[in-house]
């Protein structure tokens, strides 16, 4: 079988990284209010997340809605806050008013991660320019992967952006040598295709909680989007697991 593709998946504390991990995530992304699209959680919270589980767990930076860093150097702050409590890897994403990358906000929190690896999340997809945007971050230390749907109304409308760039991905072009991880409205009817593409990372946060965000993550739902990932990678690849890809999807919850 191919590569297994990573599945990433939103957890809020320790009960979710529990559940998250038994359903056979390979990675966290560790956030707190997700009222405001997910920001950056408290240290104890990692701390304690880094205990109770052994994959790998990326933490947000984010001091408040909307993709404006703010005062970069309570960013700064609070990545070694972070870091000091366990955390070696990061999500973050900053634009100015004018929707470029705040490529200073961006270097001065880089500079705070010690070279650790990090995603540049969905302000991607908000950016006036996307390709100007990965070509400006191209080379900074760390960053390994860009969370993003393709668009701002997430990936049913961003599919053909998500293709495209991933299509560039296979090549040596700067900007675009850094994982596609796909999430943001993402449905398990878009996998086929974006393996297809190339694409191996997936981003599920409501797709995890069928009670919706005031519930914790379902072990049984991530399960089901491992299942139906793991699967599909096989089809793609020319194996014979159509068949077990469609009975999961139907079992599976929707969303993203």
């Amino acid at each position: 079988m191919s590569k297994r593709a990573v599945l990433e998946v939103i957890a809020l504390d320790v009960e979710d990284a529990v559940a998250a991990r038994a359903g056979g995530a390979d990675r966290l992304e560790l956030v707190t209010d997700m009222a405001a699209d997910g920001l950056t959680p408290s240290a104890a919270t990692v701390a304690a997340v880094r205990a109770a589980v052994g994959i790998p767990l990326r933490v947000m930076l984010r001091l408040a809605d909307g993709f404006a860093a703010g005062d970069p150097g309570r960013l700064v702050g609070a990545a070694r806050e972070m870091r000091d409590a366990g955390a070696e890897e990061f999500v973050l994403g900053f634009l100015d008013g004018d929707g470029r990358v705040d490529l200073d906000a961006v270097e001065r929190v880089v500079g705070a991660l010690d070279g650790c690896p990090w995603t540049f999340h969905r302000a991607i997809d908000r950016a006036a320019d996307r390709a100007a945007l990965r070509k400006q971050l191209d080379g900074l230390p760390g960053l390994d992967t860009y969370l993003t749907a393709g668009a701002p109304g997430g990936v049913a409308d961003g599919l053909p952006t998500l293709l495209a760039e991933a299509r560039r991905g296979r090549g040596d072009e700067p900007g675009y040598q850094q994982q596609l991880l796909v999430g943001g409205g993402l449905r398990l009817e878009h996998v086929p295709a974006l393996l297809t593409a190339g694409v191996r990372a997936f981003h599920i946060g409501g797709a995890a909680r069928p009670g919706g965000w005031a519930a914790p993550v379902s072990a049984e739902a991530v399960a089901q989007w491992r299942r139906v990932v793991d699967g599909a990678v096989e089809e793609a690849a020319g194996g014979a697991a159509g068949e077990a890809v469609e009975e999961a999807a139907e079992e599976a919850v929707g969303g993203g």
